[in-house]
């Protein structure tokens, strides 16, 4: 049977481009390791998921306009911005708030008392927050999607989105749950979390203040 890899190659090439983006250093990453590396595998591996179904949602939402919307209503993204980037800064609030809490400490009460679906709504939440991320969608869809679009699209983009998205933070959250890692954090945990909450902030603060 004949492959037509021109019926395939927007998909290849949005799932492409998407992944690469995920991988591009920033809050969701620096979330989702520190996830990993302070609490558990398994809460790292539910952010991860939870990355992977903000990336699903937001291709379903660019797969329906997204940029037309923004293009339309300008003050719909200046709102959506400024509402992410200080969802960004809470998240960086409390990674700083958290510095001087001994991993030990973490691990022995925090960990009993954090179920895995707040990890999962966390990483959802952060990925939708990040106006930027919506803004790459969109600008990725809008650029490769083909004029007109086959209904198959609107099952197969998102499912291949969530898996490239979702597969990315698995791996960062597996790497970083292993011991070195680990103990490199808890050497370093409280000079690590200033710093990632630091970042975190100035991307917030850059969020809200960018035109």
């Amino acid at each position: 049977m004949d492959i037509d890899l021109q019926t395939y190659m927007p998909t290849l090439a949005i799932t492409g481009a998407l992944t690469l983006g995920a991988m591009s250093p920033g809050p969701s990453f620096i979330f989702v390791a520190r996830r990993a590396i302070s609490l558990s595998r398994r809460h790292g591996i539910f952010t991860a998921l939870g990355m992977g179904t903000g990336a699903l949602v937001l291709s379903v939402v660019a797969l329906l306009g997204l940029q037309t919307i923004f293009s339309l209503m300008p003050v719909s993204y200046s709102i959506f911005k400024i509402a992410g980037g200080c969802y960004i800064l809470f998240l960086a609030f409390g990674i700083v708030r958290s510095a001087r809490i001994p991993l030990q400490s973490i691990d022995a009460t925090r960990c009993q008392d954090i179920s895995l679906f707040p990890s999962y709504l966390l990483g959802l939440g952060t990925q939708l927050s990040n106006p930027k991320t919506a803004i790459v969608f969109a600008s990725v869809f809008t650029t490769l999607l083909p004029q007109n679009i086959p209904t198959y699209f609107y099952i197969v983009v998102p499912i291949c989105t969530f898996l490239s998205n979702a597969g990315w933070y698995l791996i960062v959250a597996l790497v970083l749950s292993a011991s070195g890692p680990r103990q490199a954090y808890l050497k370093f945990k409280q000079f690590i979390d200033y710093l990632s909450g630091s970042v975190m902030g100035g991307l917030g603060l850059k969020l809200i203040i960018s035109r």
